[in-house]
């Protein structure tokens, strides 16, 4: 969790970070004396305190710069005066917090917004994860995004990779060595002419490899690897 405080008074900025340390001593935690130095830094917070009344750029303005680079930075305006709280609105401000104010309520508007900053990085994690990774390829004159974790087990055939997927068989021209590299560790070359999905796979022996759809060859000298690569597999996906 990056916490920022930009506020130009010293004492101000020490108080905040004696607090935000009782609070949360594991956050990382930056201090700047202007909007200037926290538009030059390279900080991206999580969460910002940011004073209104600056010399120089004021609060507001910086905000509005930091906007553009930071759009998801939970923004607590700090003030003695709340003549600017429906301005606070335009940057998508979390809370308004004006001087002075208790520690119980620092408290209160300082944990709602690790919250939701907390509750923000898990859905954008989910997000990340359901982005299937996907493959272009050119068929039939048409180019087709086909998702790699939907191929049951590709095959090399007179210079031509099939994909099998449960609903179809593609064929396009290309390389295997191009598309194991680009399948990454969920699948496995089991021969010089097969690419198998691990999570397709029914049963195995030393010499085939059995899937929802077809089969596939193994060659001897790659048995040992699979076996090794086909345990991680499981393991990485809470199996037995």
């Amino acid at each position: 969790m990056q916490i920022a405080v930009c506020d130009d008074e010293k004492e101000i900025r020490d108080m905040f970070a004696e607090k935000i340390g009782k609070l949360y001593p594991k956050a990382d935690l930056s201090l700047y004396q202007s909007g200037e130095e926290l538009l030059l830094s390279a900080g991206e917070p999580d969460i910002l305190l940011l004073d209104i009344q600056m010399p120089g750029k004021n609060g507001m303005e910086t905000a509005k710069e930091l906007r553009k680079r930071n759009k998801t930075a939970i923004i607590i305006f700090v003030t003695a005066l709340d003549d600017f709280v429906f301005q606070a609105f335009d940057v998508g401000a979390f809370h308004y917090l004006v001087k002075p104010f208790e520690d119980g309520k620092f408290a209160e508007v300082l944990l709602n917004a690790v919250e939701q900053s907390e509750d923000r990085k898990k859905q954008e994690r989910a997000g990340r994860k359901r982005e299937q990774p996907s493959l272009m390829i050119t068929t039939g004159g048409e180019h087709v995004s086909v998702n790699l974790e939907d191929i049951v087990y590709a095959e090399v055939f007179d210079r031509k990779v099939i994909l099998h997927t449960m609903d179809a068989d593609i064929e396009y021209y290309g390389k295997m060595k191009e598309l194991e590299e680009k399948a990454g560790d969920e699948f496995f070359r089991t021969h010089r002419s097969f690419l198998v999905n691990f999570g397709f796979i029914r049963k195995y022996d030393a010499t085939t490899v059995y899937l929802k759809k077809g089969q596939a060859l193994m060659a001897k000298q790659n048995y040992g690897e699979f076996v090794k690569q086909y345990l991680r597999y499981n393991q990485r996906k809470g199996r037995r």
